[in-house]
């Protein structure tokens, strides 16, 4: 567990062993960062990947026994996230504006 300035706990999952700061810094970019590059369609394809392990990390281990109903949105963002990997960003990102390709 981390404490808070405020005194509060964040309790966060610890997936991979690496500690819980390391996880939640990772998901916190993949979330952010990330999902800002695909949402103005820059470099795609590759922010996608992060954004593609922190969805299976959360509907494979994180959330396995839970109802799928709680996994459903996990598996909704996952098949978008393959989608986009595989399709690029299409004609209306940044990519293909810039360098008239579809990355």
């Amino acid at each position: 567990m981390m404490k808070l300035v405020s005194g509060g706990e964040i309790k966060f999952a610890d997936p991979f062993g690496i500690g819980v700061m390391p996880s939640l810094v990772l998901t916190v970019f993949a979330e952010v960062v990330c999902a800002v590059l695909v949402g103005i369609g820059l470099k795609t394809r590759l922010a996608t990947i992060p954004l593609l392990i922190t969805m299976l990390t959360a509907v494979f281990i994180v959330h396995i026994n839970d109802p799928i109903a709680t996994q459903e949105k996990g598996y909704l963002y996952l098949l978008i996230y393959l989608i986009l990997l595989v399709k690029g960003g299409g004609r209306f990102s940044f990519d293909y504006l810039i360098l008239g390709k579809k990355g």
